[in-house]
């Protein structure tokens, strides 16, 4: 185990989180303690079944003593298997405190510790006032706040007309280049027990942006990657022709927790909202290629979209619980005059699988985990960039290239009568 091995590297790494290395000494205590717990269970045990052999076989006029003693040891193992219990629940209470390990080079620091690894395409210029996405979705009944509002609350919309068939046309374009890179399509369920969720990392600090069904026990995922990771559960993958790729098309549920105030305006930051997610089961040795691989499909997407953009390395402060290393890609917003995530794509190494315990066997050796990476390929927030990037002085819209055969050939989204 890592902690008992190299308690220092993960001192380390939750320290670049901004975390206390007092969490990774915490960590090996409860789990000393633990292992102590049950040596001394196990003596007991073994102790009493010694005992149960030795009065089975003595004379009558010692077995009174004997039933005496035998009862004294039934209780101290009672005790002793209860005492079992309470360090295997405290010692998993310190080790849900341990993040993953960051990977060697992530850039220390929180959410403004980033590092821009690479830009593409100029920034959008207009020869006029450009509007932003909300002003266009509402000129071309494509988005519906005020409707949204009075039906669900504020951070709720409707796509409508236009707007509900380029969210459509998106997803499938998305699907089709998940298909012809080798990923199986998913359509998830999107809600999930508990030991899911809190298996892939999402019931930790950030566990306020989860909705939570209290009668049923279930969380609505705030994307696929959640049903994704426990769709393999407790099992033993065969990765021998290579790695499992999935495609999960879902709607996505995030309570925005700790966002009062931030992007009130239009659907940049929303309740509820439709995700195509890439997720990717390994070989812990195959996972930074994969990770490179996910991002490269993403950049594709962007640019034969005609969007400007970033690539960033996350900072470690600002990776989630269970990211060793995430690369965020962030389109030009032109109303804003500033880069917003489109795209992230995690390499979650075998953090997930260890707490979900999915393994692999490789050839000849005994079973490990394996390593899971997750990555969006299209989520309902490109309109966003999509709509104001493309826009036209008269409120038209033109529509990429490359989504046109997905919208019956259409070249211009039009403003509505």
């Amino acid at each position: 185990m890592l902690l008992r091995d190299n308690p220092e590297l993960v001192k380390r790494s939750q320290e670049a989180r901004g975390e206390s290395p007092d969490t990774v000494d915490a960590a090996v205590e409860a789990d000393r303690a633990r292992r102590a717990a049950i040596t001394a269970f196990e003596e007991l045990r073994a102790a009493q079944n010694a005992h149960g052999k030795k009065v089975a076989q003595a004379p009558k006029d010692e077995k009174a003593a004997l039933v005496a003693e035998a009862k004294d040891l039934s209780e101290r193992v009672k005790q002793a298997q209860h005492a079992v219990a309470a360090a295997e629940e405290a010692s998993a209470e310190a080790f849900g405190a341990l993040e993953n390990i960051v990977i060697e080079g992530v850039p220390a620091g929180g959410e403004d510790d980033f590092v821009t690894l690479r830009t593409h395409g100029d920034v959008p210029a207009f020869g006029f006032e450009p509007r932003d996405h909300l002003e266009l979705g509402e000129k071309l009944g494509a988005i519906d706040m005020e409707r949204g509002t009075k039906v669900s609350g504020s951070r709720f919309y409707f796509l409508t007309g236009i707007g509900a068939r380029l969210e459509i046309a998106l997803m499938n374009l998305a699907l089709d280049r998940a298909l012809q890179a080798g990923f199986t399509p998913v359509i998830p369920p999107t809600l999930v027990r508990p030991e899911v969720m809190r298996g892939t990392g999402f019931l930790g600090k950030h566990a306020a942006e989860v909705y939570h069904l209290e009668d049923d026990d279930l969380y609505l995922v705030g994307t696929s990657e959640v049903p994704l990771a426990g769709y393999h559960m407790d099992e033993i993958l065969d990765l021998s022709r290579g790695a499992k790729r999935y495609a999960g098309w879902s709607t996505c549920y995030r309570s925005e927790a700790g966002s009062y105030g931030k992007d009130t305006r239009g659907i940049i930051r929303v309740h509820q909202f439709n995700k195509l997610e890439m997720f990717v089961y390994t070989t812990p040795e195959q996972a930074e290629e994969e990770h490179l691989r996910l991002v490269a499909m993403q950049e594709g997407m962007l640019q034969d979209l005609g969007l400007s953009y970033r690539v960033i390395d996350v900072a470690a402060g600002d990776l989630g619980s269970s990211a060793a290393r995430k690369y965020d890609v962030e389109a030009w917003v032109p109303t804003q005059n500033a880069y917003r995530e489109l795209t992230s794509t995690s390499n979650c190494t075998t953090y997930q699988a260890r707490r979900l315990d999915i393994r692999y066997r490789p050839e000849g050796g005994r079973t490990q985990p394996v390593a899971t990476l997750n990555g969006t390929l299209a989520t309902t927030r490109w309109i966003v960039a999509l709509l104001e990037t493309h826009q036209r002085e008269d409120g038209s819209v033109t529509v990429p290239e490359v989504l046109r055969p997905f919208l019956g050939g259409l070249e211009v989204m039009e403003p509505i009568a």
